[in-house]
C-alpha cells in the first residue's frame, strides 16, 4: 500500500498585523504620555554621602529656594484632587473646576491661600511675572505650611508608606529651615528625609571604611 505524503506548509509566520500593533501601541504612548510638569524653582542642594534613594511615590515635599520661599508638592493626582478639594471647601477658596484641575495635573505650589485662586487661575510662566511665587507662609502669625502638611496627611488617608522630604538649597537662610523643622515638630511628625546630592565619604572615616568592605 503507497504511503500518503502529507502535503508540505509553509513555516512563514505573517508579522504583518503584530507591526501594526505595536505601531498603534507606540502612537497611543506618544500622544497620551503627559510629561511631568517644570518646578517653579531651581534649587542647588548641599552634598552628603547619603546613599539613600528619594523614593518616586508616596511623597510630600517642600522645597526651599535660596531666597527661603517655601513651596510645596505631592504625587498622586487623585489625592492631590482631594487636597485641594477640601482646602477649598474649608477656607472658602471659590476655586472653580479648571482651577483645581491646574492643581491636581501641575507641579509645587509656592504662593499663600489668599491668593491662590489667581494663582490657579495662571499658567506657570505667568505667575513669575505676577510675582505670586512668594512662598508658603512659615512665620507663627501666619504658619501655612502646617496648614498644608495637615490637608495633604488627610488626603493621604492613612497611607503607611507616606514620607516627608525637604529639598533645600545650600543657601537657604537656616532659620527658615528651623521654621519647617519646628512645624513638622509640632505636627508629631519626627521622621524627615533632607535632599541632598551624593557625594564620595572622606578617605579612612568609617563610611568611607564601611564602603570599601562592601
Amino acid at each position: 500500500m503507497p504511503k500518503v505524503k502529507m502535503p508540505r506548509k509553509s513555516t512563514l509566520v505573517d508579522m504583518t498585523a503584530m507591526c501594526d500593533v505595536a505601531f498603534l501601541l507606540l502612537t497611543f504612548f506618544m500622544l497620551a504620555t503627559k510629561f511631568k510638569p517644570d518646578e517653579p524653582v531651581t534649587v542647588v542642594t548641599p552634598s552628603s554621602i547619603n546613599t539613600k534613594l528619594l523614593p518616586d511615590s508616596d511623597v510630600i515635599m517642600l522645597t526651599v529656594d535660596k531666597d527661603g520661599r517655601v513651596f510645596f508638592s505631592m504625587d498622586g493626582q487623585p489625592k492631590r484632587q482631594k487636597l485641594i478639594q477640601d482646602l477649598n471647601s474649608q477656607y472658602k477658596l471659590n476655586l472653580t473646576d479648571k482651577e483645581m484641575n491646574n492643581f491636581t495635573i501641575g507641579a509645587s505650589v509656592g504662593t499663600e491661600l489668599k491668593n491662590l485662586k489667581t494663582y490657579l487661575s495662571m499658567k506657570p510662566e505667568e505667575r513669575k511675572k505676577a510675582g505670586l511665587e512668594v512662598g508658603i507662609p512659615t512665620d507663627s502669625a501666619n504658619n501655612e505650611v502646617a496648614v498644608w502638611i495637615e490637608y495633604a496627611r488627610s488626603a493621604q488617608g492613612g497611607n503607611p508608606r507616606l514620607q516627608y522630604c525637604v529639598k533645600a538649597d545650600n543657601g537657604t537662610p537656616y532659620p527658615k529651615i528651623k521654621d519647617i523643622l519646628d512645624t513638622f515638630k509640632e505636627k508629631k511628625i519626627q521622621k524627615l528625609n533632607l535632599v541632598t546630592n551624593l557625594e564620595a565619604p572622606p578617605p579612612g572615616t568609617a563610611a568611607a571604611l564601611a564602603r570599601d568592605e562592601e
